[in-house]
């Protein structure tokens, strides 16, 4: 038995090994842009394969439950497998990949603005693994973001691997999101929408082609490999009523205001526990046996939630019941509308649960499924209440588009993927509305994304800022000064004398015993004091100390430039703990950004 499956891992080495050598050999005979558009096709089919994997086990987790269900009646089964499966994640964490694991879609914008398109190996493997545990065994969340990390470090270590510029770096790390996208939902366009208006906000014409490339590949491939079932697609054919306006606006309104309260509620959730004391597997136990009892409540909680999407659209909503403690209620409309509003505000909190307590996932899926249920509370609370008889699959579909307008800051993005997994554009004016309005709601309450409000908020990234990208990937301890003298404060003015006198420095950092900033001394301050031999004789040491300015060394350069400025200073101090390393000049700052500018543009 080990004897073969030494062999097989040899044979698989060894064809690696001979593709590698014959894309080695390509890269010698083609040129640049030929070889580029090659990459783009392996990188799109890398990452097709990885949502089949991912998506293919989800599936089959859940057929198993819902089976499990059917056949032996065991209602806790859904409830039992979160747990299992966000203990296993925490386990795989900790044991195989170093104890952490980075999330969300974020991790690609800090490796765009601040790692030069660079992700980790690890990526590669670690999301398809962690993240088909956490939701494949029902965690409450979605399997988009991982693939697009996944995607991203595909793209990323192929260039590495071959030696791509920065430039074809980043672009094949958005090829890779493009085609993870555009593979899990078999939607191409919203693939390079999704890359371009998330991902890299700033980038020329001449980079759509290759995204479109990979992004076509990744969707031809999931189209032939994956069953149409385990896709999220809507195949009846839907259509507009200029008569319904008023109540398109009302949702746009709706989802947004919603997405904004998602947004929160989850930040909270799984910070709370995410930042709780207790160990990593108390905490994944306590997390999710929280989330297990909200699906034993609410089984429609269970993984990405999409079947309960497809229930819903069809006007099935009796089905969401099902194993619930009011199934007996399936035909009672206003205890299934009150149901279906029950379970969307805790959505909210389900996926804190799953996210905070150590699983993997992310809010691509919740978005999309807190958006259907809150079309169809609307449609459906209309159309009870007598008001108007709305189209219940309309607005279930359409409130998807919302809610992912407004999460993700991404309109178009919202627009086109409901439009092409509805397999027309017969609802393209409501996207169109419901989508602008909630994402001008959520912009005005949210500045930033709900996958990058935690690191913009820090100054990290900005991706819709190219200046700032720039300025934020040049690291502070690389190019840190220190060749100016320090003076304790025990000196004395003659100190100071001597400093300027015999140096062209401009500036005296004075410290403490213990290394920290008591203050600075500016030779303009000093100079008609100190070159007087009269009036040094009475001036004391500590009238000429000025308050410093500093900040630590791990702050972003957008932000040390943007200090200077406003206090009008032309260097910084720079601190660690709090003690004195060196400083930084401005003229230092501008002349890495010229440079970063030249190289890194994207063409």
């Amino acid at each position: 038995m080990k004897a073969n499956k030494k062999t097989i891992k040899n044979r698989l080495a060894k064809t690696f090994r001979y593709f590698e050598g014959i894309l080695y050999l390509l890269k010698s005979v083609l040129t640049d842009r030929q070889f580029l558009y090659l990459s783009c096709v392996i990188v799109g089919i890398s990452s097709a394969l990885a949502v089949i994997v991912l998506k293919s086990f989800a599936h089959t987790v859940l057929k198993f439950a819902t089976n499990i269900d059917s056949y032996l009646k065991l209602p806790y089964l859904n409830s039992i497998l979160p747990i299992i499966g966000i203990l296993l994640t925490v386990f795989i964490i900790r044991k195989f990949l170093d104890g952490s694991i980075e999330k969300g879609t974020s991790q690609i914008m800090i490796a765009v603005a601040k790692k030069s398109g660079i992700m980790p190996r690890k990526q590669m493997y670690a999301q398809i693994i962690t993240s088909s545990l956490t939701v494949g065994m029902g965690g409450s969340a979605g399997l988009e973001s991982p693939i697009t990390i996944t995607g991203a470090a595909f793209g990323s270590n192929f260039a590495q691997n071959y030696r791509l510029n920065y430039k074809d770096r980043t672009l094949l790390l958005a090829c890779g999101v493009a085609a993870g996208i555009a593979a899990a939902f078999n939607a191409p366009i919203a693939g390079v929408l999704f890359a371009i208006e998330v991902i890299l906000a700033d980038m020329s014409v001449t980079a759509f082609i290759p995204i479109m490339i990979s992004s076509a590949t990744g969707a031809i491939i999931s189209n032939v490999i994956l069953k149409e079932n385990i896709l999220l697609s809507f195949k009846n054919q839907l259509t507009f009523t200029y008569d319904n306006i008023f109540y398109y606006v009302l949702l746009g309104i709706f989802t947004g205001l919603f997405a904004v309260y998602h947004a929160r509620m989850f930040r909270r959730v799984e910070h709370k526990i995410a930042n709780s004391k207790f160990k990593p597997y108390h905490k994944a136990l306590i997390g999710s046996s929280i989330l297990g009892i909200l699906i034993f409540l609410f089984p429609t909680l269970f993984g990405e939630g999409y079947e309960s999407i497809k229930a819903l659209a069809d006007n099935k909503a009796g089905l969401i019941l099902e194993n619930s403690l009011v199934e007996n209620f399936k035909k009672n409309q206003w205890i299934i509308l009150l149901f279906v509003t029950a379970t969307v505000f805790i959505k909210s909190i389900a996926t804190g649960l799953t996210l905070g307590s150590g699983g993997n996932g992310g809010n691509f899926a919740p978005s999309l499924f807190v958006g259907s249920y809150l079309g169809y509370i609307l449609a459906k609370f209309i159309s009870l209440i007598g008001l108007k008889d709305l189209p219940i699959n309309n607005f279930t579909i359409v409130g998807m588009a919302g809610v992912l307008s407004g999460l993700f800051h991404a309109p178009l993005t919202a627009i086109f993927l409901i439009a092409e997994i509805t397999g027309g554009y017969g609802l393209m004016l409501p996207l169109l509305i419901v989508s602008s309005i909630s994402f001008a709601i959520c912009k005005r309450f949210e500045k930033y994304s709900m996958d990058i409000i935690g690191i913009a908020d820090k100054g990290i990234v900005f991706t819709s800022d190219k200046d700032k990208n720039l300025l934020n990937r040049i690291e502070l301890q690389n190019i840190i000064k220190k060749d100016v003298e320090t003076l304790t404060e025990n000196a004395t003015i003659y100190d100071v004398k001597r400093i300027f006198t015999e140096s062209h420095q401009t500036f005296i950092p004075v410290l403490d015993s213990q290394n920290q900033i008591i203050g600075i001394i500016y030779l303009d301050a000093v100079r008609k004091f100190i070159f007087s031999g009269f009036q040094i004789k009475f001036t004391n040491f500590k009238d000429i100390i000025h308050p410093a300015h500093f900040c630590s060394i791990t702050e972003n350069t957008g932000n040390v430039l943007k200090y200077m400025d406003e206090n009008k200073n032309i260097h910084m101090l720079l601190t660690r703990e709090n003690k004195y390393l060196g400083y930084v000049d401005k003229t230092t700052i501008l002349e890495v950004y010229r440079e970063n500018l030249k190289n890194l543009r994207i063409e």
